[in-house]
């Protein structure tokens, strides 16, 4: 692989990340209406990028040959309702000054990846992975303790997302006709929801331009990171990639802290800082393997 297509590759990749690490200014834009309404705008006119992107990339046979598989519909249909709750927390959260918790959950997710990669893909654990998943577990146990109070955001969003990620691994399908599968899956819940419980919000024949604009928007929000991911993942390995995660989180923690002004008590700000040490060992860990990995095929 070229270095040209391998800057690309890493240039796609921060544009991914940088791109979800922002997107909390999005949805506060919108903040005047219910995490529903806002969810069921990113599922509509995701499901119309989605089929242009489709198209657009000749990946229209993929997403035949999956409608074919039942097997591949069931896990689509679990992997997409917990898309959909993870998309919805998410926006609550964000809506509802909780971004420090959706910034840890986003921390928290790569560990969890290992942990639940061990109870159900057999995957072995190194022992510096243990030590980081440990590390993690004794933050939050921390918060628990001291706080009193579970980061239960911060744990949903980690594990939906967690278990998300696992059930596609189940499944070969591409992640944009698996996505725009799981979408139109929920799209009758969302036209349904739309016309019988939404509000007058949702009516964009009254509503203003502004307003319209911001909810077809919902849809390019969530296509354009995704559609970087991919492109990035095609230039570069997916063990690089996975150095990149972290600029999410850390960009919404910044977010939440000096601009929205969300509180980072002593005790919360302990369990980010075991997190964060928790990431330190895992990526360095990770480095490590991908260097000797690197060594084993002569790089």
């Amino acid at each position: 692989m070229s270095d040209k297509s391998i800057k690309a590759g890493v240039l796609f990749a921060l544009a991914a990340y940088s791109m979800w690490g922002f997107a909390p200014l999005y949805f506060k834009m919108l903040m005047i209406m219910p995490a529903t309404e806002i969810l069921v705008h990113r599922v509509v006119w995701s499901t119309l990028v989605l089929v242009f992107l489709v198209l657009v990339f000749k990946q229209n046979q993929k997403v035949r040959d999956a409608l074919k598989n039942p097997r591949v519909l069931q896990i689509l249909l679990v992997s997409g309702l917990l898309l959909a709750a993870n998309w919805l927390l998410f926006i609550w959260a964000v809506n509802n000054d909780h971004l420090l918790d959706a910034s840890l959950g986003y921390y928290i997710n790569p560990l969890l990846n290992v942990f639940l990669g061990r109870i159900f893909l057999g995957e072995r654990l190194r022992r510096m992975q243990k030590i980081a998943v440990a590390t993690a577990l004794v933050g939050v146990g921390i918060l628990v303790v001291s706080y009193g109070e579970l980061p239960w955001i911060a744990l949903v969003l980690a594990s939906s997302f967690g278990v998300y990620g696992l059930l596609r691994k189940q499944v070969a399908v591409d992640s944009l006709p698996g996505l725009l599968i799981e979408t139109l899956m929920m799209l009758p819940f969302a036209i349904g929801y739309w016309i019988f419980f939404a509000t007058h919000m949702s009516d964009m024949f009254t509503n203003d331009v502004d307003l319209n604009m911001l909810l077809v928007g919902a849809g390019i929000i969530t296509t354009a990171p995704l559609l970087c991911f991919t492109a990035a993942a095609r230039r570069i390995r997916y063990s690089t990639l996975g150095f990149f995660q972290y600029i999410g989180p850390s960009i919404m923690f910044l977010l939440a802290v000096y601009l929205y002004d969300e509180p980072l008590h002593e005790a919360r700000l302990v369990t980010f800082s075991f997190v964060w040490i928790a990431l330190v060992i895992f990526s360095f860990d990770s480095y490590r393997a991908y260097r000797k990995s690197l060594k084993g095929i002569g790089v």
